[in-house]
């Protein structure tokens, strides 16, 4: 790709030295989420960005915040060193007494196959949400989760996303659950297995309630729009945990460098550019950014063109870029920029849920999350589950992540300035081109794949037809009009054709990423894209004729609709628009497009 003059002294000009005092900075201060440090450190955020001209606001709102404290282990007369974490139970003074148990990784057939009631599990792996969940289900006391090196990842073990309502109130984790290091864990193992009615007493001070967190966001609008104009959400958290140089530091350093840019060249910028700083991140799941989409939903809805998030960027060894995620529409722009500035290929791999993705709900498609990774090796990664896995080359972060030893000596300056290349690329393809740079036909080519894979799947027990039709039908119009666009194209054309990538947005969007209703939120656990569609699993499995297939049939029926809807509704979209670009005019262009 040939960058304009413009865009290429922008890449060029970004700062190494800018980056690294913003670095510097953020090393200053132990951000917990609600805490006096993480505000001085946003005051400094906020300072940049109003010396470059932004409108800036510091939100103060109510936030469910966990924030670990002491812990420790106590076996045989011996206390270990243990970590807590977010929403953990704390104990009473006496702790938490019982007998241990050895449970492996903690997956479903691991507590199907061991009577755990009563019990303090040993489980190998970092602290996660489903494995919390399925100990505390299986009658688990207590839990202690062994990392598979000598680091001790800090972790938030809730699966409510966001601030917990009275009605997920129940599903916050119920059981105390502490961390240890490799070898602190062979240890327990070998005592157990010298003695398995050894007792462990766990002691765990969690200090969890309702306070004041902050949530900084800057805006400018387009030079010849307003405060009623799109706009690009680019969004990362400023809480961490420790000093977290990397994770946030890097990212919020690049936030402000690609703020800095863009703003010297606003005059060339067609849509509004909103940065936002969240708390509750790490002590919150996600906390400050489920607020936003909840208080602010319908603005999102009629005005965000996409979501912009960044995290843990700019750390030494984190040279892998190929698993980096972007929703199939986004997947032609990321793969763009990661050539462009990294010389490397892109895999496209699916935005995970995690890290402040609370828009999908509301219909915003989204790029990236953290970016760089460590390359795949033989040595054990405490997130393998969440960074790792088949076909992947990179490893996550490094070994500090989520660690106390997240500081400025793990920063890499040349890999932030790679990094902030590649999201000022992205961030200001999305401000400047005439037409958004979002590829529906990808996404709902992506779809017709997996309406292909159920359909083999159900073996003529269901019938998928209403979805494969309008999917078809869709996928085909989205040809057409990428063909048009894709051409030259006046203002009002552009606009017409802008106005319909949104529409069908906030049509396909929560339909794969979702499971509720777009005014709610999912648990913070992995979902399947499509994922209403499971029950067709379900369908695959059960004998035909049986009540178990007459069940899942009821469940399909209603997922196809939910489905067919949205695919109806963004098909409506698109051919209004086609009709609106006058579809003689371009029949040769469409006649021509694939």
């Amino acid at each position: 790709m040939t960058l304009n003059r413009t865009f290429a002294s922008m890449i060029e000009d970004v700062d190494g030295a800018q980056l690294q005092s913003h670095l510097v900075e953020f090393s200053r201060w132990i951000k917990e989420a609600g805490s006096d440090g993480e505000r001085a450190s946003l005051a400094y955020v906020r300072a940049c960005l109003d010396g470059f001209g932004y409108s800036t606001d510091l939100i103060l709102h109510d936030a469910y915040i966990s924030l670990p404290r002491e812990a420790s282990i106590e076996i045989a007369g011996e206390r270990l060193a243990c970590i807590t974490h977010s929403f953990s139970q704390s104990t009473l003074p006496v702790g938490t007494r019982g007998r241990g148990i050895v449970i492996g990784a903690g997956a479903p057939g691991d507590f199907a196959s061991t009577d755990v009631q009563g019990r303090i599990v040993i489980v190998d792996g970092i602290a996660t949400p489903p494995v919390a969940m399925r100990a505390a289900k299986a009658g688990a006391i207590g839990q202690i989760h062994v990392s598979p090196h000598d680091h001790r990842h800090e972790m938030c073990i809730s699966p409510v996303w966001g601030n917990p309502s009275h009605e997920t109130l129940p599903n916050l984790p119920v059981t105390v659950v502490v961390s240890v290091t490799k070898t602190v864990g062979e240890q327990l193992k070998a005592r157990l297995m010298a003695d398995p009615d050894c007792e462990i007493s766990l002691h765990a001070a969690v200090d969890t309630g309702w306070r004041k967190t902050p949530i900084l966001v800057a805006e400018l609008p387009a030079p010849a729009g307003g405060m009623t104009d799109p706009f690009v959400m680019f969004t990362g958290h400023h809480d961490t945990w420790h000093y977290g140089v990397m994770d946030n530091g890097g990212a919020n350093a690049t936030m402000i460098e690609v703020a800095r840019l863009c703003a010297l060249h606003r005059d060339q910028w067609l849509r509004g550019l909103r940065l936002i700083f969240w708390s509750g991140h790490s002590q919150g799941r996600y906390s400050s950014s489920a607020w936003y989409a909840d208080t602010h939903w319908e603005e999102i809805h009629r005005r965000a063109v996409a979501h912009v998030n960044i995290d843990s960027t700019g750390a030494r060894g984190n040279v892998v870029l190929f698993d980096a995620q972007a929703d199939a529409e986004l997947v032609s722009l990321a793969r763009e920029a990661v050539r462009q500035h990294a010389d490397q290929d892109f895999a496209g791999h699916r935005v995970a849920r995690a890290g402040d993705q609370s828009f999908w709900g509301i219909g915003v498609p989204a790029i990236f999350s953290s970016l760089g990774e460590q390359p795949a090796s033989d040595a054990p990664v405490a997130a393998a589950m969440l960074f790792g896995g088949p076909g992947r080359k990179g490893a996550g972060t490094g070994w500090w992540w989520h660690t106390p030893d997240d500081t400025l000596d793990k920063m890499d300056v040349s890999i932030a300035i790679r990094d902030t290349q590649i999201y000022l690329h992205v961030v200001w393809a999305l401000l400047s081109r005439t037409v958004l740079p979002l590829d529906y036909a990808a996404h709902v080519g992506a779809l017709q794949q997996r309406l292909e894979h159920d359909r083999r799947l159900v073996d003529g027990r269901f019938d998928l037809s209403p979805m494969s039709a309008r999917a078809d039908a869709l996928k085909a119009d989205l040809d057409i009009l990428n063909h048009i666009a894709a051409g030259d194209v006046t203002t009002e054309q552009a606009a017409a054709i802008n106005a319909c990538l949104m529409a069908v947005s906030r049509a396909l969007v929560p339909i794969e990423h979702t499971i509720g209703d777009r005014f709610e939120h999912d648990p913070a656990l992995a979902v399947a894209a499509y994922a209403t569609l499971s029950p067709l699993a379900t369908l695959a499995a059960s004998e035909r004729g049986s009540d178990a297939e007459k069940f899942a049939t009821v469940a399909l029926t209603r997922a196809q609709n939910r489905i067919a809807w949205a695919l109806l509704q963004a098909g409506d979209a698109v051919r209004t628009c086609l009709i609106a670009l006058d579809g003689d005019t371009h029949k040769g262009q469409a006649d021509a497009a694939p």
